[in-house]
């Protein structure tokens, strides 16, 4: 199975790829979790893009705050998928690191999930995964149906709290 490359630009930004490194072990999907800075260590952020195929990756997801370059540097290096997860600032709260991700030029993809929105970011990862994966599709398919369970549950328990009274 390939494995998730997770690369945050700060420790800073642990608080929120873990939820990424917990919905990766709810799917079983081996990771990595790195520190690169697209600013403070480029070489280095080019050496993961371009090595990360040969190590057995598939996929890898890029956290960044403020001007957030991280996922376009790993792109430029890659052609692996990159999934960009825009962190929450003080300044603009992630509008910033959203609008540095999104506005990728031609040629230089990288996906982006909402602002903090590590949980997606994997879930979308093993759904990339997946596509040459029949048994990680089969978990794919299993948690959309326990999460559609989930949802009914909850929509009984409301209906029964504010049944009309006669």
């Amino acid at each position: 199975m390939k494995k998730v490359c997770i690369v945050m630009g700060s420790d800073s930004d642990l608080s929120v790829m873990e939820a990424a490194v917990k919905r990766l072990d709810t799917f079983g999907v081996p990771y990595e979790v790195r520190v690169v800075s697209a600013h403070r260590t480029p070489l280095a952020a080019e050496a993961l893009a371009k090595n990360a195929r040969a190590e057995g990756f598939g996929v890898i997801i890029a956290a960044a705050g403020k001007a957030a370059h991280l996922g376009g540097v790993i792109a430029a290096y890659t052609t692996l998928p990159v999934i960009g997860v825009p962190i929450k600032t003080s300044m603009m709260g992630g509008l910033d690191s959203l609008l540095s991700m999104v506005q990728m030029p031609k040629g230089i993809p990288v996906a982006c999930v909402a602002v903090d929105g590590a949980d997606n970011a994997a879930i979308l990862a093993v759904q990339m995964l997946a596509v040459e994966d029949s048994v990680l599709a089969d978990r794919l398919t299993k948690f959309k149906a326990d999460m559609a369970e989930e949802v009914s549950a909850k929509d009984e328990k409301i209906r029964t709290q504010f049944a009309a009274k006669e």
